[in-house]
C-alpha cells in the first residue's frame, strides 16, 4: 500500500467506473421499483378520467405517447437488470 492508502495496482479510473456502474444499476432498480409501487395509483387515476382539476399527468405534459400505467413485464425486467448490474459492480468493488 502506498502512503495514501490506495493499492498500487488499482487504477483511479477503474474504481470510479465501478462506482458509476454501481450507481446506475442501483438507480435503475430503485426507479423501476418506484414505478411498480406507483402502478396502482396511476391505474386508479387513469380509470377516473378527467375530474375537472389538473391531474398530476397533465401537469407534466401528458401526450399520446405516455402510458397510463407502467407495463409490469418491462418494469420487472428492468428491475432485474438493475439488480444484476448493481450486484456485479458491488462484487467487483469488494474483490478489487
Amino acid at each position: 500500500m502506498s502512503r495514501r492508502g490506495y493499492l498500487r495496482g488499482v487504477s483511479f479510473y477503474d474504481e470510479v467506473m465501478r462506482e458509476l456502474v454501481l450507481g446506475i444499476g442501483g438507480a435503475l432498480f430503485v426507479a423501476n421499483a418506484w414505478a411498480l409501487v406507483r402502478r396502482r395509483a396511476d391505474a386508479r387515476e387513469a380509470a377516473a378520467g378527467p375530474t375537472g382539476g389538473p391531474s398530476r399527468r397533465a401537469a407534466h405534459g401528458d401526450d399520446a405517447t405516455d402510458l397510463a400505467v407502467a407495463p409490469l413485464a418491462r418494469t420487472v425486467t428492468y428491475m432485474l437488470i438493475g439488480l444484476i448490474v448493481a450486484v456485479w459492480a458491488l462484487a467487483s468493488i469488494v474483490t478489487s
